[in-house]
């Protein structure tokens, strides 16, 4: 643009000088920089991930992340990082990973930030994970003062305490199995609750409900069941065990696989027999019925399809994917991407209300930055082969970083393309495939066993693999009880006279069975 004008020419500049000496006196925003450092009495190095988490709410940021609306988030991997030794966050730092934008696009200015370590390299979770390090919360400066802020990982995450009782107890078993698998301890552990009248009666045997937690519950959510739930309406009791299905790269789901071991088999030869041992359970297959919701969901489906003359029956809600033609949307089979449909639109993977509220591109790069124990990551984990070009390398305090089972990628996270390869292997935990291809076999035993209950507008989209299964169920000719639940999502389903239904209908099935 050309200024004829001299006048207006004139007013321009003087309206620029005064821009100019006004913005003069606002200083340009330094480059961010975090220094981290960690205290240990006995001056032990570490090797491993260390985080930096930040919040604005109420809550420690290293609470984090909300998966539908996560917070920045920053890692650095560290060998041999010594105590007291300053390690340094910034956009200029190598190797510095950065969710959802790189540290220099991000104003952090009035923020809450804490730093984590990954001290337990067998813990699945980061910043709640049993003896990991982290620092107190320190609030970065509203107005940019002080670019440089200064954090000490001094505190330890306290071991979790399970507090028994007269009605809850806490059965937890070294398994063999799973222990020869890992080369190191590894225990199965349970909360067990006791029905009211258990110690009134000392000669009553009593059927019992297996409760498998959903990804991130354990067995320390036996203490949600009270003794009202417990209790058909029919006076059938039961004793509960809230299973707990954590595992250092996620939630096994109690299948048997090749990274992290045989839990399937563990809990049906190891725990069962020890728990019939301890308690006063009717230790026959048929008074032992499954239950489970979401991850859980699938674990109990698994379980009563590959040990169908183990258990009694299965009260499935909301299972994750048990038809790998739709993988939340995605058919695994047919080379499909993870990240964007057939007609290129962004794939959603979860919804809230109607809207989408997470996607798969950044909900996986969420997961990569926190490392391994995500949900994503934790599906590769039991459905992948293992990949020993690829060892986890799970670092720990004064030690070399052990290797572990890597499980073989089921997509590029980079461009989200499948392995078809990997993919073609995830067929053996296909449900709806094992049950098709084995109906012969399975069809007979599983008679009068399976129920699976879906939300029509899962949250996480999961009502697609579901609604495959009946229609594969009806064709076979199985009685089983497939239902989509309209207008209901993952978390509204499992309304209290839903929990009502599925007990009473556990407590018709022990009558029936077993007079």
């Amino acid at each position: 643009m050309t200024i004829r004008n001299l006048a207006t020419r004139r007013t321009i500049a003087a309206v620029f000088l005064l821009w100019g000496a006004a913005n003069a006196a606002i200083p340009a925003r330094a480059e961010q920089r975090f220094e981290v450092r960690y205290a240990d009495a006995e001056q032990r190095t570490y090797t491993g991930r260390v985080y930096l988490f930040c919040g604005q709410g109420p809550r420690e940021p290293r609470s984090g992340p909300n998966w539908f609306d996560p917070d920045p988030m920053f890692a650095i991997d560290v060998v041999d990082w010594k105590p007291g030794e300053i390690l340094t966050f910034s956009a200029s730092t190598p190797g510095l990973m950065a969710f959802p934008k790189p540290l220099d696009e991000l104003d952090l200015r009035g923020w809450k930030v804490q730093a984590v370590a990954r001290f337990n390299p067998w813990e699945r979770k980061v910043g709640t994970g049993e003896r990991n390090g982290f620092s107190d919360v320190v609030s970065i400066p509203a107005d940019g003062s002080d670019q440089s802020v200064q954090l000490t990982i001094q505190h330890r995450v306290p071991s979790p305490e399970f507090v028994e009782t007269n009605d809850v107890r806490l059965l937890r078993l070294q398994s063999n199995l799973l222990s020869q698998f890992h080369q190191r301890d590894v225990s199965i552990q349970g909360g067990v609750r006791l029905p009211p009248s258990y110690h009134q009666q000392p000669d009553r045997r009593y059927p019992v409900i297996f409760e498998i937690p959903g990804f991130g519950g354990t067995h320390a959510g036996v203490r949600a069941w009270s003794p009202q739930r417990q209790r058909s309406e029919d006076g059938v009791e039961f004793i509960v065990v809230v299973l707990d299905p954590s595992c250092p790269l996620g939630h096994h789901v109690f299948a048997d696989s090749a990274n992290n071991g045989p839990w399937g088999t563990a809990l049906v030869q190891e725990f069962i027999p020890e728990l019939d041992r301890q308690f006063r359970t009717d230790a026959r297959p048929a008074a032992r019925f499954l239950s489970g919701h979401s991850s859980g969901g699938w674990s109990s489906l698994w379980l009563q399809v590959t040990h169908p003359d183990d258990f009694g029956g299965t009260w499935s809600t909301a299972p994750d994917p048990v038809d790998f033609h739709d993988f939340q949307q995605i058919d695994l089979y047919a080379g499909q991407n993870m990240y964007v449909d057939p007609q290129g639109a962004r794939r959603p993977l979860a919804r809230l209300g109607g809207r989408v509220a997470a996607w798969y591109d950044q909900f996986c790069q969420m997961e990569d930055l926190m490392g391994y124990g995500g949900q994503l990551h934790s599906f590769e984990a039991v459905f992948s082969p293992a990949d020993a070009m690829r060892p986890i390398r799970i670092g720990t305090i004064n030690a070399p970083p052990a290797p572990s089972p890597q499980p073989k990628l089921l997509w590029n996270r980079d461009t989200g393309v499948i392995d078809p390869q990997v993919a073609a292997a995830w067929k053996k935990y296909d449900i709806r495939h094992q049950l098709v291809s084995r109906w012969p076999e399975l069809g007979p035993r599983l008679q009068g066993k399976l129920t699976v209950i879906m939300g029509e507008q899962d949250t996480f989209y999961l009502e697609g693999a579901t609604r495959r299964l009946k229609v594969a169920l009806e064709e076979l000719g199985s009685d089983a009880r497939i239902e989509l639940v309209p207008d209901r999502d993952h978390f509204d389903l499992l309304t209290p006279e839903l929990r009502q239904r599925i007990i009473n209908e556990m407590a018709a099935s022990y009558r029936k069975n077993l007079p």
